[in-house]
């Protein structure tokens, strides 16, 4: 059977030492996309914010997300590791960010910005999660460009070689542009459906919660683990990945969060 050779260079252009990749493109093409269309869900939604709050806002969610991804995989993955050699933290360009992370630096970041300018998070958040989905999707399309986190081996046959990645040089799931597609663009469609078809504050940013943590569950089923060194075969207790533990708390707090908002959900008025 014939499968798809990935041999692309993850490199766009390089300047010396300074080097300009596809993941980074990714990145940039993310946060340029989220700053005009979460204005405009912001408009859409009747949400009044300065342009200068609006812009302080996004500057939170990036920085956020950059120090709450690499601090995620520094306690998450190889906390032993940065440990012994804590100046390499701060690396990121030898790569290593999580999502989890990031996920938890945005939502910090956020609260501290709601908190210092009095606005409802759950307000801003509803309107600004959908593109942190379409910011994943496009994350997932930079990881597949590099020749990361790619799958188990598989005869399927919309397989991957991945040549320049895998030493194995095995057909594999391109388990990234699984992720891509129902963690990211798809995720991000329903989510801005939802937006604008439920009153319910805050079940948008849930919604997102559960079903990014329901999805990427299924999808380590099919990834390669992470090689963690406190797990056997990147495996706790040879059955759950770390990504699938992560995706698991992911879960429980979004049934949590989303029974909270149907026991605090407004009463409509009674007639007198």
């Amino acid at each position: 059977m014939n499968h798809f050779i990935h041999n692309i260079d993850p490199i766009i252009v390089s300047f010396g030492p300074f080097r300009i990749g596809w993941y980074g493109l990714m990145y940039v093409i993310s946060f340029i996309l989220g700053y005009f269309l979460v204005k405009r869900n912001f408009k859409k939604k009747n949400i009044v914010l300065k342009d200068e709050y609006y812009e302080s806002f996004i500057i939170s969610i990036v920085v956020g997300v950059m120090v709450g991804a690499r601090l995620g995989y520094v306690l998450f993955y190889d906390i032993g590791y940065y440990l012994e050699n804590p100046l390499r933290i701060f690396y990121v360009w030898q790569g290593g960010m999580s999502f989890h992370g990031g996920l938890i630096g945005v939502i910090i970041s956020a609260l501290l910005f709601c908190k210092k300018y009095k606005l409802d998070f759950y307000t801003l958040a509803d309107a600004a999660i959908p593109f942190v989905a379409l910011g994943i999707g496009f994350g997932r399309i930079g990881n597949f460009i590099n020749g990361e986190l790619y799958g188990k081996a598989t005869e399927l046959p919309w397989a991957v070689i991945f040549l320049r990645t895998d030493p194995e040089m095995l057909p594999r799931h391109p388990s990234q542009l699984y992720e891509a597609l129902f963690e990211g663009f798809l995720m991000a469609a329903f989510l801005q459906f939802i937006l604008f078809k439920t009153k319910i504050k805050g079940l948008t940013f849930w919604l997102f919660i559960l079903g990014y943590g329901i999805v990427r569950f299924l999808i380590e089923l099919v990834r390669l683990p992470d090689n963690l060194p406190m797990y056997d075969n990147g495996m706790l207790f040879n059955l759950f990945s770390m990504g699938q533990v992560l995706s698991l708390l992911m879960i429980i707090a979004a049934i949590i969060g989303i029974v909270s908002l149907s026991i605090h959900k407004p009463k409509p008025p009674q007639p007198s």
